[in-house]
């Protein structure tokens, strides 16, 4: 009983692990998208293009 418990909590930390996994590779894919932004933001300027 012990055992198929402890198992159970294995699992269940494990998905919810790699379900955060999944989460912050997005949110780090869209910040990554914003910092690009703001750096064609900044060379458009830097060129006198604001």
């Amino acid at each position: 009983m012990k055992r198929s418990m402890a198992l159970l909590l294995l699992a269940l930390f494990s998905m919810s692990f790699l379900s955060a996994c999944n989460t912050m590779a997005g949110a780090g894919k869209d910040i990554q998208g914003a910092g690009e932004k703001v750096e064609d933001t900044a060379q458009d300027c830097k060129d006198g293009k604001c």
